[in-house]
């Protein structure tokens, strides 16, 4: 599954590692095990009990919890499920926020489309052909799946990618160092990656003041360049 990026209303782009179609079936699969677990304990549960209660209460006891799971895991536990959990994915809005439970709700009925009444067939389709994580539900919701598993790439280390033909503007970054500049990029990748707009804003005020410059570029754009520049200089 392809990432995307979006921007923000501070014009900060964020990329949004979406889940793939195998983490989230995956995630059913280990969902539906539970579901399936419980119903099993609970029916044993009522059998060994006398029978005083009611048709009504079995219903509540064995169908209710099973029929409400996806809603109270992922509204509670912040867009997870245990299923979720397991493969390190959530449900996130297309910003990168977290959700609010109108959104939670929207997907969770139209699950009955996209999952219930198809065994999944529309939700994989959707999936596939939308490019950004997102079944019926999600669309109608505003919401996606990402995967909070962190890749290891250029972004987990010191080094950035310049082009040849790169120009730096900012000699004042050779005042830091390479945990410095580690720290820097550190800070500003995770929070791209979780939408963390006002860290970034904060991040580049600092770099402002610590290099005693005027940044006339957007927070993103600075930062990043403060990076690159710091790895122009120091390969000197």
């Amino acid at each position: 599954m392809d990432n995307f990026q979006i921007e923000t209303a501070q014009n900060i782009s964020i990329e949004q590692n979406v889940a793939g179609i195998g983490e989230r079936i995956l995630a059913f699969i280990v969902d539906l095990a539970i579901i399936v677990i419980y119903i099993v304990i609970a029916t044993l549960i009522m059998a060994g009990l006398d029978n005083s209660s009611s048709e009504m209460m079995y219903y509540l006891v064995l169908g209710l919890p099973a029929f409400l799971y996806y809603l109270i895991w992922e509204t509670f536990w912040d867009g997870r499920t245990p299923g979720k959990a397991v493969v390190n994915i959530k449900v996130v809005r297309k910003d990168g926020s977290r959700p609010q439970f109108s959104h939670y709700l929207i997907r969770w009925l139209l699950r009955i489309i996209d999952i219930s009444l198809t065994s999944g067939g529309v939700a994989v389709v959707t999936i596939l052909l939308n490019g950004k994580g997102q079944r019926l539900g999600d669309i109608a919701a505003g919401t996606t799946v990402i995967s909070e598993r962190k890749k290891l790439n250029i972004d987990n280390t010191l080094v950035a990618d310049i082009p040849e033909d790169y120009t730096p503007k900012y000699p004042q970054v050779t005042v830091l160092d390479d945990m410095d500049i580690q720290e820097i990029k550190n800070i500003f990748q995770k929070a791209r990656r979780q939408g963390q707009h006002h860290i970034i804003l904060t991040l580049s005020e600092k770099l402002c003041e610590l290099l005693d410059v005027k940044n006339e570029e957007r927070p993103v754009d600075f930062v990043q360049r403060v990076i690159k520049d710091y790895n122009y200089y120091t390969r000197q």
